[in-house]
């Protein structure tokens, strides 16, 4: 009876050890890495929201944003 050869996967990792006491060390540490981060950098996370919701209004209304800043320039200039 033919059997088709399945690919095996394995999981590799930087580390190459075969103990899970490794892995359990790794994963404990890099849950304390993520819960302790954003608290660390929170008005950096603050910032890239803040950015990334201006980018989404900015992208969507771009033609639109681009009038208003060219009358807002226009506006200056002839006041000046």
């Amino acid at each position: 009876m033919y059997q088709p050869i399945a690919p095996r996967h394995v999981w590799r990792t930087a580390a190459h050890s075969d103990t899970s006491a490794f892995f359990r060390a790794d994963l404990a540490a890099l849950g304390h890495h993520l819960n302790t981060c954003p608290q660390i950098h929170r008005h950096l996370l603050t910032l890239q929201h803040a950015s990334v919701s201006l980018h989404g209004f900015v992208a969507t209304r771009l033609v639109t944003t681009l009038v208003v800043v060219a009358t807002l320039l226009g506006l200056v200039y002839w006041a000046l």
